[in-house]
């Protein structure tokens, strides 16, 4: 592999951004595809796995290439060469690589590599913190799942189309998918392509969502004609799986104190030609008292560490702190309390969360019920879903019943 200046360039400038500006990688890499029209697949591939790939092992790259923060971008530099050199690629004489001890590097790798902290490149207080809430032996496998990219994992829109025909329409624009056992509504990408160029994209026949989120609507068993309050409702991949699981029939009550989110629900559900959603910005305690004993059934998919899903965002292993995650399970608590209330008797709850911590799932569940306003809620069934052994997101649900 030939190594081109302005690729590396774009590479340096982005990792500048992420770690010194604190700025998201996906928002920074989204940003640097754009810069040069003539870059081809492969060219931009090249930016946004390298990014990547050194976001995801920063602590590691910067220890072997002997860098401390903040990065100047010789120290930037330096961390790109460890990450080419690891992978076999031939540094060229460029003024930046003069002197790059790859041997050494070599070495240094295979001695770091034996503590996992370094080897998966984690913060002290995160490994500690799965160590301790996982053990040893799951938080180590999953921890090393979480470094690995992600597949791209499409949900079929069954308002619109059906997964083969989804997939035969894709193959025609050249893009290869498989199914997925035990996920009816999936399709994974055979190799990485740019999805929203497609045709089918544009008539709405998919979105792409993880297999394992694709998971949470199926969970909380709607049926058409149903009242259904999705009160984290985000950008709504969940949202638009439900509409479609109800067939457009019923109400799908879209709640979330972004209403910039709402409005780019607005778009999609439009593409979807999904109608039968209303999007409500939580301004106050208002529009949920309003809901009070009134939801056949609620989705709560709690805000959260987010550990689950660092495949996909890997600079969330610099920007989280331990005291975001215990701010943030005081908010699922109050989540749950708060908007469980809009349950009607008989109806059901999803608490759902991209996290792998047993402190944000289970645990709060058994907190909940145990709780005043949790007693008249039973859980009827809950899944722990771990990357490492399923290859998709680390995922928790639990589906509680109102006596």
């Amino acid at each position: 592999m030939r190594l081109h200046r302005n690729l590396c360039f774009a590479v340096i400038d982005g990792l500048h951004l992420i770690f010194n500006e604190g700025e998201y990688a996906d928002k920074v890499v989204q940003q640097l595809l754009k810069r040069d029209k003539r870059w081809g697949s492969r060219d931009r591939g090249f930016v946004a796995e390298t990014i990547y790939q050194i976001v995801r092992y920063k602590r590691l790259y910067a220890e072997i290439a002997d860098v401390k923060e903040p990065f100047d971008r010789d120290n930037l530099w330096r961390m790109f060469a460890v990450w080419a050199t690891l992978k076999g690629i031939q540094l060229p004489d460029w003024k930046y690589f003069t002197d790059t001890p790859t041997r050494k590097i070599k070495g240094k790798f295979d001695e770091l590599s034996k503590v996992r902290k370094l080897k998966e490149s984690i913060p002290d207080w995160m490994d500690n913190l799965g160590l301790e809430e996982l053990g040893e032996k799951i938080w180590t496998a999953e921890i090393e799942k979480q470094n690995e990219q992600a597949n791209v994992i499409l949900r079929v829109n069954t308002l619109k189309t059906n997964k083969k025909d989804l997939q035969l329409k894709l193959q025609s624009e050249e893009i290869e998918t498989e199914f997925l056992p035990n996920h009816p509504y999936a399709l994974k990408l055979v190799e990485r392509a740019n999805v929203f160029k497609t045709e089918a994209f544009k008539n709405g026949w998919f979105e792409v969502q993880d297999a394992s989120s694709q998971l949470v609507a199926d969970f909380l068993d709607v049926k058409p004609g149903m009242k259904v309050v999705d009160v984290c409702a985000g950008a709504g991949g969940k949202t638009l799986h439900l509409a479609a699981l109800m067939e457009n029939k019923g109400q799908v009550i879209a709640m979330d104190i972004y209403e910039s989110k709402l409005r780019k629900l607005k778009i999609r559900a439009r593409r979807n030609g999904v109608h039968n959603i209303e999007m409500k910005a939580i301004e106050s305690t208002k529009p949920i008292k309003k809901l009070h004993g009134k939801a056949d059934r609620l989705l709560i998919d709690a805000p959260c560490s987010g550990l689950g899903v660092l495949r996909r965002n890997p600079d969330a292993k610099w920007k989280l702190q331990p005291e975001f995650i215990e701010n943030i399970k005081k908010t699922q608590e109050e989540v749950l309390q708060q908007y469980s209330k809009m349950v009607k008797e008989g109806g059901k709850m999803v608490y759902a969360t991209c996290s792998i911590l047993p402190s944000e799932n289970e645990k709060q569940v058994e907190k909940f019920l145990t709780s005043e306003n949790g007693k008249n809620f039973k859980l009827i069934k809950d899944k722990k879903i771990l990357a490492h052994k399923s290859g998709f997101d680390g995922f928790y649900m639990a589906l509680l019943e109102k006596n």
